[in-house]
């Protein structure tokens, strides 16, 4: 499968990666595979992947925090457990 190549930002407390932008497609190279140049334009199996495969991540910058959604999470929980 093709995959996207993406930059952003590295959360290091948690370990999220907030994705900023794509900048590159890998192509896989594969008649079977929709996302490739290889792939016959005319090809109609049904069985030929259709979607990206596991973006490749380039942390671009790194914080020491944990992301915006374990924050909201972490603050839900307290407020629900009366911290």
């Amino acid at each position: 499968m093709c995959q996207q190549i993406a930059e952003g930002t590295r959360w290091l407390k948690c370990g999220h990666f907030q994705r900023h932008l794509v900048t590159a497609i890998m192509d896989c190279n594969s008649t079977r595979c929709e996302r490739s140049y290889v792939h016959p334009p005319n090809c109609r199996q049904p069985t030929c992947a259709k979607n990206f495969g596991r973006e490749i991540q380039r942390d671009i910058d790194r914080v020491d925090e944990f992301c915006f959604a374990c924050r909201a999470a972490q603050a839900r929980d307290a407020r629900l457990n009366g911290r």
